[in-house]
């Protein structure tokens, strides 16, 4: 069982560990753990190479099928033929392949995270190593800015912070202390372990390495990315099970009308090899007529096309695939800090006796103002509001920077004590004016057992020590407040008052400073910070948090209209968790906030149970929002995950969508990610969903249109071998009608714009077939209707021309190709006439029919007639055509409109 070091003494670890704090381990120790532990970095697992993936694109059984179909048409001596289907097969492979080749970089960045040499103490010597050659037991010595290079347990802590949200989700950055701790404490609550690729933001420590490589809390991370598994999207899962139904009906159709052929012609009591070779080519052309083979092409065009149209809306999708399953998702899990807040903390409220003022404003930009009873205030009229946010300031060693184009600001040091900056600013008392009329003279630093910092200036003539501090601490150091800029005694009613101010922020999730000064005679030496932080002055109290972001209200809004359940999982403290929840709308009551720790004593079941009604998980580690993506997904749910620390990556890999975050996203999460949102943008999140639910409505429409011509095609050639006929279509010409004359308009159906209402419904249920019921009804009608109407003028040619093949061939091919065409238009709604969609609307559309036609007419009429043998067609001919040609797409027009008015 791995040792909890948390709870034991420094002096326990160190003993354990065979380590000296003072003199660090020798090179020989460390050498012989080296060859124990290995290297302190993180393995990767092999990757497929690019060969397999190759392979893996021929397992498809429709493929399967068209290879079977090829290699009959060469032994057969239809060399063309062959050369057409195996061109298709190896174009769908190498598309496949594209796509897949995308690298697993999410290890490599993980890796580049690392810290590239550390500070170590060896054979009682500071020497400066490669991270790589730590092992258990070193001595590592941190200061603000040094990347923690593998998990520690910390020796000494003077002020040493570290910022942790990338890792534990805690938007500030945390105190490091020596005392152990409970051997239960949550991973964000570990305040004596600094973990591998933190960053150490303030002061300065030591500590003892406890684990490296795999063995560190990120290299669990790395362990679990290795280990999900990616699994298909529902969209490839459908594709892929009509797929096989498709094959199977192919096949036993193939088998019975070849069958069938073979009796019909040995029933005289001869069988020619010419008659079986027909037979075969018609099995053949049976084959190539019922497998779509142009629709992995077009599924895989219209969703490029739709990660171009999102990455316009600043929504980039990694995975193709995803794109589809973004617009069935049913829930998002979004972290909080950096996600649905700004990950920038901020000052809303001040408190001097009596006196509650309003802070307006976002992030860390210096524009807002202080409102009280909802009335804006003078400020320099508010004398204790006024000294409140100069000591808040001048206390203070974080600075607010502008960007070099001026576009942003951002604090440099410590986020709490940045916000402090900030809201002096939105007052007008900025922070290098203060400092150069005011200038310090001397500190009390702050450290996390005082809970307090202390600085000395000289302001207007006067000596002036400023405190601030945890409230709770610096009231009980105080004798006096300052009400309405006169000193009086601090009574403990007044007490009472401030403790109760100080309860009523921190109920709102805020983190609450306190502020007070004292009036020096001299300037004193300090060898006591208790003597100095003493008889203390009261000015007031400042509460802050890292606020929501502004769009995120009505983004979470819009997917409750749209059926989606927002959930926010986080490891931040639950009380801050469920104020900025109830906040965005994501919560109504306490009841629905879960701690981590209570997550660990449930069953599967009962996790299960209780994520149908838990909308914010706090102090969660990866474990916990793994096993929270699974039990969602367990009660059949789409799950999305967004998030942006390296915490999140693991559940946002196993999640059927991860999104990360652009901006404040680490390397990992977007290499890991499904989608990556450039904006950090909640909203955009959104509005990817619609485009999502648009693409995965304008696949069944395609899908639909491509059935329905496929089975037409089968229907002319089994209808015609039943009633004794020639085979209407040659094989050449089935796949010239399903490559290249239906691949056009099925493209452009996959740009339809957008249907009324397409984000107020709920999502799809995932069990849900391809194609609807409706969808199933229009097939029958148009493949029917459609080949009713090929027979019709096949049978026209075959006879008005004396039997002439060539001729009638021509006729079913053109009849063929111009309704197909045509009841395109139909495809482009289940439920709206084309009529109200106006029938020309769809630019892509009328120019992809125009290009088929175009082709049409290179076939029939240029040098490539010879290939798909087929005679010029004349003007009389024509005519016939045009008669034809609407047929079925009256009959499918019709056929909605009576759908729509009985309530199908």
């Amino acid at each position: 069982m791995k040792k909890r070091w948390h709870q034991l003494t420094s002096v326990e670890v160190t003993s354990l560990l065979q380590s000296d704090a003072a003199t660090g381990l020798s090179t020989a120790a460390a050498a012989d753990r080296i060859a124990v532990h290995g290297y302190n970095e993180l393995q990767e697992k092999p990757r497929e190479p690019l060969w397999q993936k190759f392979i893996n694109q021929f397992k498809d059984f429709l493929v399967l099928i068209l290879i079977a179909a090829s290699l009959i048409s060469v032994l057969v001596g239809e060399i063309a033929d062959s050369i057409v289907i195996i061109a298709i097969v190896l174009l769908n492979a190498f598309l496949g392949v594209f796509q897949e080749a995308k690298a697993e970089k999410a290890l490599a960045a993980l890796k580049e995270m690392s810290a590239p040499t550390t500070k170590v103490l060896r054979d009682s010597e500071i020497t400066v190593l490669p991270s790589k050659e730590l092992v258990p037991g070193d001595i590592v010595l941190l200061e603000a800015g040094d990347y923690i290079p593998g998990d520690l347990r910390i020796l000494e802590s003077f002020n040493l912070k570290v910022q942790e949200a990338s890792l534990t989700g805690e938007s500030v950055p945390v105190d490091k202390s020596t005392e152990a701790i409970d051997a239960d404490a949550a991973l964000a609550d570990r305040h004596n372990i600094g973990f591998m690729s933190t960053v150490v933001t303030y002061g300065r420590g030591k500590g003892i390495i406890i684990d490296t490589g795999m063995s560190t809390e990120i290299g669990k991370i790395a362990e679990m990315l290795q280990t999900v598994e990616t699994e298909s999207s529902p969209l490839q899962k459908k594709l892929a099970e009509f797929g096989k139904l498709l094959g199977y009906i192919c096949l036993v159709v193939c088998a019975a009308v070849f069958a069938m052929g073979i009796y019909n012609s040995y029933s005289d009591g001869v069988l020619e090899l010419a008659e079986v070779q027909l037979m075969l080519m018609t099995a053949i052309s049976l084959a190539v007529a019922a497998i779509p083979e142009g629709l992995p092409t077009v599924v895989t065009i219209v969703l490029a096309l739709g990660m171009q149209r999102m990455a316009k809306k600043r929504a980039i999708m990694k995975k193709l695939h995803a794109v589809e399953t973004l617009g069935s998702i049913s829930v998002i899990c979004s972290d909080k800090t950096g996600t649905l807040t700004q990950n920038q903390m901020t000052v809303v409220k001040c408190y001097t006796l009596e006196k509650t003022y309003t802070v307006s404003g976002e992030g860390y930009t210096p524009a807002g103002d202080f409102r009280r009873n909802e009335q804006p205030v003078e400020i320099p009229a508010e004398h204790d509001l006024v000294r409140l946010l100069q000591g808040a300031v001048l206390c203070n060693d974080a600075q607010l920077k502008q960007t070099a184009d001026l576009s942003s600001w951002h604090i440099v040091g410590d986020p709490t004590e940045g916000a402090l900056v900030v809201a002096a600013e939105k007052g007008g008392y900025h922070q290098q004016a203060l400092l150069s009329e005011y200038p310090r003279l001397q500190e009390i630093p702050f450290d996390s057992t005082r809970k307090m910092m202390t600085t000395f200036q000289q302001v207007d003539g006067n000596l002036l020590a400023y405190t601030k501090g945890a409230p709770d601490v610096l009231i009980s150091r105080c004798t006096h407040i300052v009400v309405n800029g006169i000193i009086q005694p601090l009574t403990p009613e007044a007490k009472l008052q401030v403790a109760a101010a100080n309860r009523e922020m921190a109920s709102q999730a805020l983190r609450v400073l306190a502020v007070a000064y004292r009036l020096w005679d001299v300037l004193p030496v300090v060898t006591d910070p208790a003597e100095a932080e003493n008889r203390l002055i009261f000015i007031g109290l400042l509460g802050m948090i890292d606020p929501p972001r502004a769009e995120v209200r009505e983004a979470v809004a819009v997917c409750r209209t749209a059926g989606i359940r927002p959930i926010m999982i986080t490891g931040d403290h639950p009380d801050t968790a469920l104020a900025i929840a109830k906040d965005l709308g994501i919560a109504t009551g306490d009841s629905q906030a879960i701690v981590g720790s209570q997550l660990d004593t449930l069953s599967k079941a009962e996790l299960q149970q209780l994520v149908q009604s838990a909308s914010v998980f706090a102090r969660v580690s990866p474990e916990h929002k793994m096993a929270i993506i699974e039990a969602l997904r367990s009660n059949h749910q789409i799950v999305a995950m967004t998030g942006d620390g390296v915490n999140d990556a693991p559940a946002l890999k196993k999640a059927d969508i991860g999104v990360a975050m652009g901006i404040t996203g680490t390397d990992v999460t977007k290499e890991t990610a499904d989608m990556v949102v450039a904006d950090d943008n909640f909203a955009t999140i959104v509005s990817a969903v619609e485009e999502g639910r648009v693409i995965y409505t304008n696949i069944r429409k395609f899908v639909y249109f491509l059935l329905s011509c496929n089975a037409a095609e089968i229907l002319v050639i089994f209808f015609a071998i039943a009633l004794g006929w020639p085979i209407p279509l040659l094989p050449i010409q089935l796949l010239w009608v399903n490559l290249v004359t239906d691949a056009f308009p099925a493209l452009a159906l996959g740009v339809e714009k957008k249907e009324p209402n397409v984000m107020n419904i709920k999502p799809r249920d995932p069990n849900e077939p391809l194609l609807t019921k409706n969808f199933q009804i229009m097939i029958v009608i148009q493949s029917l209707s459609m080949a009713l109407t090929v027979l019709g003028a096949f049978y026209y040619g075959l006879h008005a021309y004396n039997g002439g093949l060539e001729i009638a061939r021509t006729f079913a091919f053109i009849t063929l190709i111009t309704t197909q065409v045509v009841c395109s238009y139909a495809a482009r709604s289940e439920y709206y006439s084309v009529f109200q969609l106006g029938v020309f609307s769809n630019k892509y559309l009328n120019a992809g029919v125009a290009f088929s036609l175009l082709l049409l007419l290179l076939s029939v009429y240029g040098p490539l007639h010879i290939v798909f043998k087929t005679v010029e067609p004349s003007f009389e001919h024509w005519l016939l055509f045009i008669v034809l040609t609407p047929l079925p797409f009256f009959a499918t027009e019709l056929t909605k409109l009576i759908l729509r008015n009985t309530g199908k």
